[in-house]
């Protein structure tokens, strides 16, 4: 993926998963030389912040190679300051343009939170952690009438690209400047196809934009 704009870089992400779903995959920037010309350093084009799952391998779903995607994952995508200080990094230091935030549906974590909430089913540990940094999203859903696990996860995705802005001075100036933007996307585990979920900035969309990544948008 060359270095590029948002647009260009959400383009190449749309054109990676549709080779991924038609089994027409061309795995680039995977070879001897590709590794060679890696050793000096780093210019990946999008951030991928997503769900720790391991059916949902970034690389692999968008097609991309070494040093095309910087990727960043938790349990249910949850923030906290180590994953905000590594997103700025790839925004501030790498000058990456675009940060996908990826969901999926039958999603564990999500699932977790409604047990939670609906059956006082608390887990110990650290895990308690991300019910709890999940559960916001699942409320405010439940809010606006949603109340499948896969609507609530598209739901958290959208929430988790808000605070993203809400919570980075660093990322929300680069998105205001164009130099960035921010997309929700949630993957279908069945057909591995994505599906927007709303955007902030400029993707080259021709459907309206909402600043507060709240709105869902059509995929192509």
């Amino acid at each position: 993926m060359p270095r590029s704009s948002p647009i260009s870089a959400w383009k190449s992400l749309r054109e990676g998963n549709e080779r991924f779903v038609n089994g027409a995959s061309i795995h680039p920037s995977q070879g001897i030389v590709d590794r060679a010309k890696l050793v000096d350093g780093q210019h990946p084009t999008a951030v991928l912040f997503g769900c720790g799952d391991s059916r949902v391998a970034a690389e692999i779903i968008f097609d991309q190679g070494l040093g095309d995607m910087f990727v960043v994952r938790t349990a249910g995508h949850v923030l906290d300051d180590s994953v905000l200080g590594s997103i700025e990094y790839a925004i501030e230091v790498l000058d990456v343009p675009l940060i996908v935030v990826l969901g999926h549906d039958s999603c564990g974590a999500v699932k977790a939170t409604l047990d939670a909430l609906d059956k006082n089913a608390v887990p110990d540990g650290f895990i308690r952690s991300v019910i709890e940094r999940v559960a916001p999203s699942i409320l405010m859903g439940r809010r606006e009438g949603l109340s499948t696990v896969d609507e609530l996860e598209g739901r958290h995705v959208v929430e988790t690209g808000s605070l993203i802005m809400q919570r980075s001075r660093i990322i929300a100036e680069k998105v205001d400047r164009g130099a960035c933007a921010i997309v929700g996307v949630t993957y279908t585990l069945s057909d591995g196809h994505m599906r927007l979920r709303g955007a902030v900035g400029d993707i080259g969309e021709t459907a309206p934009i909402t600043g507060r990544l709240d709105a869902p948008l059509p995929a192509h």
